[in-house]
């Protein structure tokens, strides 16, 4: 059907008056008149109408050929100066086109954002936390922020004065929040170069010696400053929030604001030092972890606040999940995410458990994408050592389906060598060889040399525990074993990946163990350890720390056995792993066996316990005894 005689009318005239102002402006900037970009910029602003620049940018077009075309034919000297410079002023016109483009955008976000917040049911925090999230295609900048906050103060609802006041405080808690970030910003990092620190990351003791104390002293609202109080004494998030007394929707706001800042700010100054990109590469997974932790703290603590009202409780807790998802989104994406790792490699403290519960929740809404089978793989390493097999194996096989649908190799070789890790801790060997040699083949045709290292020791790993379990004892069952342990670590060597070293050796270790080699396994378990430390993976620290006791009794180096068994029991406790049932199982009967001597060969290694677990877990340990010893049936 052909257009109207009124609307080609219209469009006509539109076109003529469009070609009007660019000549207008390009004869102006010939006559010398133009100053700046910005006169050209308001002119546009002024003179093109809104939802016909499709009209606008095809007159430039014309312009730019027709001028294009006097560059190409025209030899007067003259005549082809001034077409040179009739083509510098459309060229100055298309970059200020692009910037009202650009500004008209975002005026068209900040719209669209202010209609999802004020057209909410109920939670406005969870739409304000969907406007702002990093992860969308169009994310907006800190000055849009900032001009979303102005356009809600100026939302009005005579019908309605609760809602005009909930996102009047929204707008107030942005504000307040992008003013406490210029306050932090300068102090973003000052804390590292403090020269009281002694190695970098968050702070390991209680007290001023990280990040949070020194972020606390830069806020001024009660909320915020807080809970930086309470991350740096290292107390529980949990709790922080269950005590929560009111619920300030402005201070919510800020907070988010301000925590997001802090994490995007971190994570952007560590990915940039390429002096030294695995230092940096490990920061940023700490930040990622870090943050995540603490959304979640607050999200269980939200939720059993009882001070507050059920609704504020649980828009409060889907609040904090959303902030969970959007880090682990935003971690997912990023080259260095730790495919064999799990979130205990960062996380400490008594409420890891109830965490790991939390962020299962929000994945539920993801759709089957990259990011969410790398969130499930790290979620799924992380309940194996938790001791939830069956449900670390559900994570797993999510994972594996979306990672082979979403072409991501890595995450669908890591997955398979998760499950063949997994089956070994559900005694299901066969099934375990199998998924590790199917890793192996896949990461051998597509070269991803991490993937091959970690399936040649979980390969091993497997074929030892199978062969004790058929009572195979020929050596040669073992040699073979032992030779796909070492491929692995010498590949892991040579990738420089330390994760890996740590489980290539703790597998050596323990397979030294099984086969009576106690020696030889402390060998492997103590650089096991090592390596453990280094990549601040605190399962394997605890593990290699439990087979070392095995080996050590084993030698009948007891005051050894003793030192490494209350280190492992309280360290795996802390990360709700069972394996600290096996060190409490290994202490008792030395308890048993020693008497009195055994409380005072504890007490002889007071000091050393204390560096690693301090006071008050060394006061844990005849409690955790005791714990073991009453769950005894």
């Amino acid at each position: 059907m052909s257009e109207s005689p009124e609307r080609n009318s219209s469009s006509e005239t539109l076109y003529a008056r469009y070609l009007a102002l660019i000549d207008q402006i390009v004869q102006t900037t010939l006559k010398g008149q133009i100053r700046s970009k910005e006169q050209v910029y308001q002119m546009l602003v002024q003179q093109v109408s809104s939802g016909t620049g499709e009209v606008f940018e095809r007159c430039l077009d014309e312009q730019e050929s027709a001028i294009q075309y006097q560059l190409d034919t025209q030899t007067d000297e003259l005549k082809q100066a001034k077409a040179t410079r009739s083509q510098r002023a459309l060229k100055t016109i298309r970059s200020e086109w692009e910037r009202v483009q650009t500004q008209n955008q975002a005026l068209a976000a900040i719209a669209a954002a202010v209609q999802q917040i004020t057209t909410a049911q109920s939670d406005h925090l969870s739409a304000l936390l969907q406007v702002i999230d990093p992860n969308q295609k169009q994310a907006l900048t800190l000055d849009q922020i900032q001009q979303l906050a102005s356009s809600l103060l100026q939302v009005q609802s005579s019908n309605n004065p609760d809602f005009e006041q909930e996102v009047q405080q929204l707008a107030i808690g942005i504000t307040r929040g992008l003013e406490s970030w210029q306050r932090l910003s300068p102090h973003l990092v000052s804390w590292l170069y403090d020269s009281a620190q002694e190695s970098l990351g968050f702070a390991r003791l209680p007290g001023q010696r990280g990040p949070w104390g020194v972020w606390a002293k830069q806020v001024n609202s009660p909320l915020p400053q807080a809970l930086f109080h309470t991350i740096a004494l290292e107390q529980s998030v949990i709790e922080w929030a269950a005590r929560q007394p009111n619920f300030n929707l402005s201070e919510w706001a800020e907070l988010a604001v301000i925590m997001q800042c802090l994490q995007r700010g971190l994570v952007a100054w560590s990915e940039q030092r390429v002096y030294d990109p695995k230092l940096g590469s490990k920061l940023c997974i700490s930040i990622f972890l870090s943050f995540a932790q603490i959304w979640c703290g607050l999200a269980s603590g939200c939720s059993q606040a009882v001070s507050l009202n059920i609704n504020h409780r649980e828009h409060l807790a889907n609040s904090c999940f959303q902030m969970t998802l959007q880090i682990l989104r935003s971690f997912a994406q990023r080259q260095y995410f730790p495919l064999y790792a799990g979130v205990f490699a960062s996380f400490s403290g008594g409420y890891l458990h109830s965490a790991l519960n939390y962020l299962d929740a929000p994945l539920r809404q993801v759709e089957g994408t990259q990011e969410k089978a790398r969130i499930l793989t790290l979620l799924g390493h992380s309940q194996r050592a938790l001791g939830y097999y069956d449900r670390a194996a559900e994570f797993h096989e999510q994972a594996l389906e979306i990672s082979r649908t979403a072409g991501d190799v890595p995450c669908e070789i890591a997955n398979l060598n998760h499950l063949s890790r997994t089956c070994v801790a559900k005694k299901l060997y066969q099934e375990a060889i199998n998924y590790s040699q199917r890793a192996l083949l896949l990461s051998r045709q597509t070269g991803e040399q991490l993937g091959q290292a970690n399936a040649l020791s979980n390969l091993g790993y497997s074929e030892v525990f199978f062969a004790q379990q058929l009572e195979r004892l020929e050596p040669e069952t073992y040699e073979t074993a032992i030779h796909y342990l070492q491929q692995g670590l010498q590949l892991s060597e040579q990738l420089g990946d330390r994760q890996s070293q740590a489980l290539c050796f703790s597998s050596l270790g323990t397979a030294h163990l099984v086969l009576s080699q106690p020696q030889a396994a402390i060998k492997y378990l103590e650089s096991g350890l090592q390596a453990a430390l280094t990549s601040g993976d605190l399962y394997l620290q605890g593990l290699n720390l439990a087979n070392l006791a095995e080996a050590y009794y084993h030698l009948q180096q007891l005051e050894k056995a003793i030192y490494t068994g209350c280190l492992a029991m309280y360290m795996l406790e802390q990360i709700t792993a069972p394996e600290w049932r096996q060190a409490a199982g290994l202490l008792t009967v030395l308890r048993g066996q020693m008497g009195d001597s055994f409380q005072k060969v504890v007490e002889q290694q007071r000091s050393q316990l204390l560096v690693f677990i301090g006071v008050d877990g060394y006061d844990y340990i005849p409690q955790l005894l005791e714990k073991y010893q009453r769950s005894i049936p």
